[in-house]
């Protein structure tokens, strides 16, 4: 039995519309899935509860992404802040499967995957960052917006909260995913750490 857990954050149908070029990252999460349950390692799914005058008419906050939906046996935990450890019983849940580390992918990059990798380590796992596997909800800035002139931004109806509008952003999207690469990858506490790997090399 694996030691090692996946924890796959927020990837709803409802944030596709403002993750940053999914479709990569999409496929890595769901192929270290397959690995994770081939080695026996529990795969937990964080879905976070959009207040209702955030969702567009017609469509179910909860649904999770088809293409990395979860398999039976398989977990999924509801939380209501951007901390996947916060009231969710996630801490008590890894330990009774013995779990040491957490594999953390998933959206979005800035708010809950960085939540995750930090309370985390408070909570007493190693981590491991999946370093092209989390999404940034930072959209390209449109041209004006990168050449220093004026953009305004405009809303996306279809898209909660969350995202940040293009002439807002200060970072261009691969720049905010290596930002926070760098940053978490070199957090470390007294007896536990961050360890940085691309999907390829993660092992269960």
């Amino acid at each position: 039995m694996s030691d090692r857990a996946l924890l796959i954050i927020d990837l709803q149908t409802v944030y596709l519309p403002g993750m940053h070029r999914p479709e990569p990252v999409l496929a890595r999460v769901a192929a270290l899935a397959d690995r994770a349950r081939a080695a026996g390692a529990p795969v937990v799914y964080l879905r976070q509860i959009v207040p209702p005058d955030e969702v567009p008419a017609g469509v179910d906050p909860r649904e999770l992404v088809g293409s990395i939906a979860p398999r039976p046996g398989d977990v999924v935990l509801d939380k209501h802040s951007a901390d996947a450890f916060l009231d969710t019983g996630l801490a008590g849940l890894l330990r009774e499967r013995g779990v040491r580390r957490i594999v953390v992918t998933g959206y979005s990059t800035e708010f809950c995957v960085d939540t995750a990798v930090r309370s985390g380590l408070s909570a007493g796992f190693d981590v491991t960052l999946v370093a092209d596997g989390h999404l940034t909800s930072i959209p390209d800035a449109p041209p004006a917006a990168a050449s220093g002139g004026s953009s305004e931004a405009t809303p996306v109806s279809s898209v909660p909260a969350r995202s940040v509008p293009p002439a807002e952003a200060a970072l261009a999207p691969p720049a905010v995913v290596a930002h926070h690469n760098r940053v978490l990858g070199s957090i470390g506490y007294a007896h536990h750490a961050v360890t940085l790997a691309r999907a390829d090399e993660v092992s269960f």
